[in-house]
């Protein structure tokens, strides 16, 4: 303490040789002033605060400082420098209420936060009675020193980014206590004692367990234990009767307790990213439990090492927009979350160079979508390239999907392109079974096309020359038996169960004793027969029993791909039937179906029954917008909200992954310019678990100035016809009894209104005006776009259009509601931006002027110049019109409003 007494001494003197004595007393009290407001003293953004604090104490008299309450000291200082400081508060600041010790004000070359120098603390800090606030952040603390355990009034304490390895709990007053990052591995059980403790903050830390004491933390509001490595957590929390928050992001659990959410004050349970496999059922109900965004099945972010363990750079995290569709990969490794919500996880050394991934997200079509005839597509295409570069690991791949409804005897697989053929990965589902939203897991070693796909429950198994025995996983009645030598090499061979319980085969067949046992398909990874008959052994049908059968209603069927009928195969192979079980003898795999029915023609009536086996029965519906856009939902309820339309269609059948298209009649058409759509006909492709959602903007070229005009939109199966026939046609077509019509539902496009504008009536003759339509841009002073014009503004954005609606004065809030709300569909984006704002301005004068700014500061002088081409054109045509119709005053004014008649969105 006296040698750095007389140092402060020796530099004040050398500071006054060189200013003189008077300059540099002022200049010192000018350094001091600012950093002294009220009773607050904020030392810690300027370098020397110690020096300062120590200058203030000498200088000030003990009345002055004596006011303070608040005092902030940065801690990277000379060690002796800041124990001296220290040593002063009691004495010189004895009222002192919040003593904050920081470090963190520096960063190193790579801007990470350092660290202070504070080690310890003077015993002498224990006379600081008033104190209550203590925040010893961001420093080098191993153990806590015994003075802080000694401040009688002490109620909160933070030692977040220490070095402490054991968490100190003697501190019976206090009501919030942080110790976040920190290398603490256990909680004491004394932290029981803590009664009065109101706030807990014990996250980022190595904690694998909690003692059951914690519950007797009876006035615990909030508590936060995330980014640990808790694998279970006590039954005692139940007993925090006042917990109001609770943070467990980010840790091992894999159960829960029952009763954590019947706590009478809690408001939110945050349970994401955590290996939770079954979730007891009130944590699913609960309106306070956080379940979803997990980034599922990739492990928590790695607590901080023990001291001295040598520091590993951390993996990089990419987090990609959707105006990115390429990343570089490194040698060290990376985790990429796409913009469409799909991740990926390359292990360190999975690539030995630097690497360039590009992705793009299709649309299903049937030439990207291989579906077997009881596969359901659950997710859109993802292609990564480059196409078949070999990694030296595999690389994680999460697709996201929505579940099936129909879960029991199927499963979820991931479907990829690999040498030609389409093969299914070994796929684990991560998430909670009950969410709206899950992940799909598998290993890649190159990268192709890859879609998430349910199918029905496969068992597979390598034949051996010596034989083998094949057993169903699903129903374990059904198996296939081969005998030694049925093949001289080893060959793959799967199986496929598919039941059919639900099937209503008395509506269908008319027989009320007809039954089927389940479908049974199999196929084998070469081409050549076997060379011993395989014995396959199925289950009789429902109802029926090997002692009661009349064997002449029984009959085996046989289906040979792609050949959609089914051979009554009875009489060509040895039925030999037990009481529940019919057993025969093949060479060769395919489909085989067993019916006990007393109609004879069996395999026509088993090709209708397949068929409805596979047909999905829904409604078609056309919505027009209405004038406030939102999002489309899949819901028809929340349709409404939106558009305005007729009641669906009359309930159809359709495959899954079949084609169908809507057409335009009776005066309305569509002309877009885009790839589904063919001579006005939007094309589909039905797939039952994703959206078959189009929206697309028609037109008219009849008069609605008269009359609204009531139109229609056809459906029918199959592409779009060469020939696209007239509608006198397409009319006798629906009465055909092979008719590829699905439904009509009438469009109607309101009757236009007229506008009065000044000095003009409604029947003032040829100045009078249509009314603009809600989404054209503009007055009659300034000139305007119309809808068309603004499309083909739109699809000249691409992904400028974020800075282009920002430069229109659109929030950053609302512009991450659009990409949120349209994240698979950039023209969505740029359509809802771009008409939503144009809603807005109606009626304002100069609105086109502030698209075409907003164009020039988003770096689009293409599109600008253009827009500045359309509004002359217009304006000349305009006043060519009037002055012809002999209206235009001696002084030329501005052109009167457009009649072209604006397009009407509608939703098919």
């Amino acid at each position: 303490m006296a040698a750095v007494t007389d140092r402060l001494a020796t530099e004040d003197a050398t500071e006054d040789v060189v200013r003189g004595p008077e300059e540099a007393a002022a200049a010192r009290a000018v350094e001091a002033e600012p950093l002294l407001h009220r009773n607050l003293l904020n030392l810690s953004l300027h370098p020397g605060g110690c020096r300062h604090l120590l200058h203030l104490c000498a200088q000030q008299s003990p009345e002055e400082l004596q006011r303070l309450r608040f005092l902030r000291l940065g801690t990277h200082e000379d060690p002796g420098l800041l124990e001296a400081a220290l040593a002063q508060l009691p004495s010189r600041l004895p009222q002192l209420y919040s003593l904050m010790l920081l470090g963190g004000q520096q960063q190193d070359s790579e801007g990470y936060r350092l660290r202070g120098n504070l080690t310890s603390l003077p015993s002498c800090l224990s006379g600081l009675a008033h104190l209550t606030h203590l925040d010893l952040s961001f420093n080098k603390l191993e153990t806590l020193p015994a003075c802080v355990s000694q401040l009688p009034c002490l109620d909160t304490l933070l030692i977040s980014y220490n070095d402490f390895s054991e968490l100190p709990v003697s501190f019976p007053a206090l009501t919030f206590y942080a110790a976040v990052h920190n290398y603490l591995q256990m909680v004491p059980a004394a932290l029981g004692t803590l009664s009065t403790l109101q706030r807990l903050d014990l996250s980022d830390n190595l904690l694998d367990t909690l003692p059951p004491e914690i519950g007797d933390l009876s006035n615990l509001v909030e508590l936060n234990l995330a980014r640990n490595r808790l694998g279970s957590l006590p039954d005692s929390l139940t007993k925090l009767h006042s917990l109001r928050l609770c943070v467990l992001f980010s840790n091992l659990l894999t159960s829960l307790p029952i009763g954590l959410t019947r706590l009478p004050l809690l408001t939110r349970l945050d349970l994401r990213a955590n290996k939770l496999r079954e979730v007891p059922p009130e944590y699913l109900d609960a309106p306070c439990v956080q379940l979803q965004e997990n980034p599922l099945g990739r492990p928590p972010p790695d607590p901080p090492s023990p001291p001295g363990t040598p520091v590993v750079p951390e993996m990089p995290s990419l987090f990609l927009t959707s105006e990115l569709d390429s990343f570089l990969v490194t040698p060290q490794g990376c985790s990429v979350t796409l913009a469409c919500g799909f991740r990926l996880y390359f292990p360190e050394g999975a690539t030995a160079t630097p690497i360039t991934i590009h992705y793009r997200l299709w649309l299903p079509e049937p030439r990207l979508v291989p579906l077997g005839p009881h596969d359901t597509l659950l997710s859109h295409v993802l292609e990564l390239q480059p196409h078949g570069v070999a990694f030296q690991q595999d690389v994680g791949l999460w697709l996201l999907f929505s579940p099936p409804r129909a879960r029991r005897y199927r499963e979820v697989v991931v479907r990829t392109l690999s040498e030609d053929s389409w093969t299914d990965l070994e796929t684990h589902l991560e998430g909670v079974v009950a969410s709206k939203r899950l992940w799909a897991r598998c290993q890649v070693p190159h990268f192709s096309w890859f879609l998430v796909v349910s199918r029905p429950v496969s068992n597979t198994c390598l034949v051996q020359p010596e034989g083998a025995l094949l057993l169903s996983s699903v129903h374990p009645g059904i198996k296939v038996v081969f005998p030694p030598g049925a093949t001289e090499e080893p060959r793959r061979v799967r199986m496929q169960v598919v039941h059919v319980a639900s099937l209503d085969l008395e509506a269908l067949l008319g027989d009320p004793e007809a039954a089927m046992s389940p479908l049974l398909c199999l196929w084998q990874d070469s081409v050549p027969d076997f060379l011993q008959p395989i014995t396959i052994q199925l289950p009789l049908p429902p109802g029926v029993t090997g002692l009661s059968l009349d064997r002449s209603c029984l009959h085996l069927l046989y289906r040979a791909p792609p050949s959609a009928t089914w051979d009554d195969i009875t009489m060509q192979v040895a039925l030999e039937l037990t009481h529940l079980y019919a057993r025969f003898q093949v060479t060769h795999f395919s489909w085989y179906w067993l019916w006990y029915t007393t109609k004879t023609c069996v395999g026509g009536l088993a090709r209708k029954a397949w068929e409805r086996l596979r047909l999905h029965r829904v409604n078609l519906i056309a919505l027009q917008r209405r004038r406030d856009p939102e999002q489309v939902d899949a819901t028809l309820k929340r349709l409404l909200e939106r558009y305005r339309g007729p009641e669906p269609s009359d309930t159809v059948e359709l495959f899954e992954g079949e084609k169908f298209f809507a057409a335009f009649e009776r005066g309305i058409h569509v002309d877009a310019e885009r790839p589904d759509c063919v001579e006005g006909r939007v094309c589909f492709v039905f797939y039952s678990h994703l959206k078959n959602v189009k929206e697309v903007y028609v037109t008219t070229a009849l008069d609605r100035e008269t009359q609204a005009v009531r139109g229609q939109v056809s459906f029918y199966r199959g592409e779009v016809p060469t020939e696209v026939p007239e509608e006198a046609e397409a009319a006798r077509q629906k009465k055909a009894a092979d008719t590829l019509w699905l439904a009509t539902l009438p469009i109607k496009l309101p009757r236009l209104r007229r506008s009065q504008g000044p000095g003009l009536g409604p029947e003032q003759g040829p100045g009078a005006s249509l009314s603009l339509e809600p989404l054209n841009l503009g007055d009659p002073e300034s000139g305007f776009l119309t809808q068309g014009n603004l499309l083909c503004v739109g699809k000249r954005l691409g992904p400028d259009w974020q800075a282009v609606a920002l430069n229109l004065g659109l929030s950053y809030s609302e512009l991450q509601r659009i990409r949120h709300e349209f994240r698979d569909d950039l023209d969505g984006q740029i359509r809802h931006m771009l008409f939503s704002w144009a809603e807005r301005q109606a009626g304002r004068p100069g609105a086109v002027w502030l698209l075409v700014q907003a164009l020039e500061q988003s770096d689009r002088q293409d599109v600008a110049e253009e827009v500045r081409a359309i509004l002359k054109l217009g304006l000349q045509k305009f006043q060519a019109n009037i002055q012809r119709l002999g209206l235009a005053p001696s002084d030329p004014s501005p052109p009167c409003t457009s009649t072209a008649q604006s397009p009407e969105p509608t939703q098919a």
